[in-house]
């Protein structure tokens, strides 16, 4: 039996412990609890290896040392052993001692609840505000970061990453973002990994989340190197957690979430937050491409719109009234006039060359490298900032469909070589290049012509010439530099085509 003061102090301890809504807090007031109690001068509650425990192993109350040869109460949480309550009483504490160990699993059981629901709601508040900042516009990277950092600090830990294929290279992923809390050195942003042999690359493999205990010990041998280099803040990592950001089948990238050598290591449920978090954040970053994708649709068919008004409209009119011009020229008897006229047409001319131009740009996506024609209108482009102005470019022939790809890299090679002359030798504020296929597919010219301060009386022999001249004469062509000082410059460039594949190569 009970006695009434002990009954009350027992209602107590358990009411206080009912108020107690974490783990070391609940350890605390056990030790306390039993030891006023039962009368001990001594007390210690201490936790199994769980990761439960919330790195709480022991609760001591008194001399430790004197609790060899005293009893040893179990507390199980669940029907499973969570530790064991000490005290150095005599045997007669022993049944208070059991009903306070069955009040504490009570009370620990509702505080893992508890702390299982607050850390659920801590990540679907990180999941909807990575779901409204990706559906809201957020650009790839700035979203990327946001993942990293809520699953850094929802699952409190020193880093998050997220680890994504290199383009071309699926066998490889590198780290794009590495957030950490500010206390670790050497952020490993842009380090790769390989997918075989790596535990990144396992759970991008497999589909499924890996857990790494001792990481910074274990990294080399995951990469089968042992004797690789790794980062100061790597070597530290202990527990890591990585998980695939999956859509369906597509596998976008992995998500690492990772602790110090010396906090406690993730929790079975942790690791299923984790997972269930990286979903909904791969499910809003396929959301986010997508209407990316409808948005830049869109623009596309505005442009495929503009261009056929363009083609349909504009050209054809341009063409009727240069027509109309020729014939107006060989009606007139007056030679000024006709040469006038001819003038015109051929500006005319010149004007729908250029409009062609534009309609192919606006026909290209910007991310598809495209035909010849796309690659060297792009390089032209690109160049005005160098020279600070946009220099005209015009195409004719079968220049896609003509070119082999040995060809081709000469052409854009030269081209680019001549741009760049005319941005530091020439002072021109205008510049043309012209490219043609002839009607046979068996020659390529290059015309790059600017109004600079021309070629001086003693040019001298640069080693940029040397190398168009090398790169002309590889394909049967000829490179020349005509012009006088302060008349501009015209860098005639030629190549003959290959007539197959196999004679391109050789």
């Amino acid at each position: 039996m009970v006695s009434e003061p002990d009954a009350h102090r027992l209602l107590a301890g358990v009411t206080g412990l009912a108020a107690e809504l974490t783990v070391p807090g609940i350890l605390r007031r056990v030790v306390r609890t039993a030891a006023e109690l039962t009368g001990a001068r001594s007390a210690a509650f201490a936790v199994l290896d769980s990761e439960d425990g919330e790195g709480a192993t022991a609760e001591v109350v008194g001399d430790p040392g004197a609790l060899y040869g005293g009893i040893a109460v179990p507390v199980r949480v669940h029907g499973e052993l969570f530790g064991h309550l000490y005290l150095d009483g005599p045997s007669e504490v022993d049944a208070p001692a059991r009903r306070l160990a069955v009040a504490a699993g009570i009370a620990l059981r509702n505080a893992r609840l508890f702390e299982r629901t607050r850390l659920r709601e801590r990540w679907l508040e990180a999941s909807q505000e990575v779901t409204a900042a990706l559906l809201g516009g957020t650009d790839p990277g700035p979203a990327l970061r946001l993942i990293a950092r809520r699953a850094r600090t929802v699952s409190r830990a020193s880093l998050g990453a997220i680890a994504r294929p290199l383009p071309g290279d699926p066998a490889t992923l590198r780290f794009e973002v590495v957030d950490t809390n500010g206390t670790l050195p050497d952020p490993p942003a842009g380090l790769t990994v390989s997918v075989e042999g790596s535990a990144t690359g396992r759970a991008f493999a497999t589909g499924e989340p890996v857990v790494v205990r001792d990481y910074g010990r274990h990294v080399a041998a995951y990469q089968g190197r042992q004797d690789v280099r790794l980062p100061s803040l790597v070597e530290r990592l202990d527990s890591a957690v990585a998980v695939p950001l999956l859509v369906g089948t597509a596998r976008l990238g992995v998500l690492v979430v990772a602790k110090v050598d010396d906090d406690v290591p993730f929790s079975p449920d942790e690791v299923r937050l984790v997972r269930a978090f990286a979903a909904q954040a791969a499910l809003a970053l396929e959301f986010a491409r997508a209407a990316e994708d409808r948005e830049r649709l869109a623009v596309f068919e505005d442009r495929d719109r503009i261009a056929r008004d363009l083609h349909d409209l504009v050209i054809q009119r341009l063409f009727a009234i240069g027509l109309g011009l020729e014939g107006l020229s060989r009606l007139s008897g007056d030679q000024v006039v006709a040469d006038r006229v001819s003038g015109f047409v051929h500006e005319l001319d010149r004007t729908i060359r250029d409009i062609r131009n534009s309609i192919f740009s606006l026909q290209e996506p910007d991310e598809v490298q495209g035909g010849l024609r796309s690659e060297l209108l792009r390089l032209t482009l690109d160049s005005a900032g160098t020279l600070g102005f946009e220099p005209s470019i015009g195409f004719e022939g079968p220049l896609d469909t003509a070119v082999p790809d040995p060809v081709r890299t000469d052409l854009v090679a030269t081209l680019r070589e001549a741009l760049s002359n005319v941005a530091r030798h020439s002072g021109a504020s205008t510049a043309a290049v012209e490219v043609t296929v002839d009607r046979e597919g068996k020659r390529l010219a290059l015309t790059v012509t600017d109004d600079g301060k021309g070629i001086p009386e003693r040019p001298d022999r640069r080693s940029g010439l040397r190398n168009l001249a090398e790169r002309a004469r590889r394909w049967g062509g000829t490179l020349s530099v005509r012009g006088r000082p302060g008349q501009g410059t015209t860098l005639d460039w030629t190549a003959f085509l290959p007539r197959d594949r196999e004679e391109s190569e050789r």
